[in-house]
């Protein structure tokens, strides 16, 4: 499968600054999300740490080594594996850096990462920035928030209507950077030609409804144009938060005389300038 990819990143229209950070490292296929809290506690700081503490890890780049036990799951593939050591590592990494900058003290993050491997997708998770697929027109979540409120709903408290008008959405039970050590989520799923990948923020979740989301994935094709009308969507209904949105397509590798002629008209518009 070819992959393509595009992210968009906003501030929205209540907030000051843009504690989300994201990354997409072409040449691993590896996508990563962070959401940062902790407002004056520089939580851009925690964001922007989680993800480049991820990716320097991944690209073999880090020094330092978390190993996360891996017991449960032999069978899980070594991408799976380095991407979850990579999220304690990142935890580490906020938790030691808030606790000798006393202005930093209570900062954290969220962590949402998916690494793709020909078709194997390998997930990482804490918090309640989310991954989705979108596949025969049917969009799934495949990460679990790690709220409160997303607690309360799978224990029967709340319903999901009440959750989405809650006012401890923002309550998180776990993120990056809180605690010495964190439980990380992680998984595999196996990917197809035509799906779609798709990571955010809860500025996007929370703005528009998941219908809305599916509808714009499955009507635009660029998967640059898809983040971009999604964030905008997003900031049309409030804009309560920072959001950011990462589209990832899997999409079938073109053959034989197609892909020459893909190819060469590319090749002769990079000569005429208009590429």
């Amino acid at each position: 499968m070819r992959i393509v990819s595009g992210g968009r990143s906003d501030v929205g229209q209540q907030r000051a600054n843009n504690e989300d950070c994201f990354r997409i490292v072409p040449s691993l296929n590896l996508f990563v999300v962070s959401d940062g809290m902790g407002g004056e506690a520089h939580g851009e700081i925690a964001s922007a740490m989680a993800v480049e503490t991820v990716v320097r890890t991944c690209m073999g780049e880090e020094t330092g080594t978390v190993t996360a036990s891996t017991e449960t799951h032999p069978e899980w593939s070594d991408k799976t594996r380095l991407l979850l050591n990579a999220a304690h590592q990142a935890n580490k990494k906020i938790y030691e850096s808030a606790e000798v900058n006393p202005q930093q003290q209570g900062m954290g993050a969220t962590l949402t990462a998916a690494w793709i491997n020909e078709e194997k997708l390998s997930v990482v998770h804490v918090g309640d920035s989310r991954v989705y697929l979108l596949r025969s027109g049917v969009l799934q979540q495949l990460t679990s928030d790690h709220s409160l409120v997303a607690e309360q709903v799978r224990r029967g408290i709340l319903t999901a209507a009440e959750a989405e008008h809650s006012e401890l959405q923002s309550v998180l039970l776990r993120a990056l950077g809180t605690q010495p050590e964190i439980e990380v989520d992680a998984e595999e799923h196996t990917l197809f030609p035509g799906d779609i990948v798709l990571l955010c923020s809860d500025g996007l979740t929370r703005m528009v409804a998941e219908q809305k989301i599916a509808a714009t994935l499955q009507s635009e094709s660029d998967p640059g144009r898809a983040a971009g009308k999604l964030v905008a969507q997003a900031n049309e209904n409030g804009g309560a938060d920072n959001i950011t949105v990462v589209v990832v397509h899997m999409e079938p590798k073109e053959t034989g005389f197609l892909s020459w002629l893909r190819h060469g008209a590319q090749k002769n518009a990079g000569k005429n300038g208009s590429a």
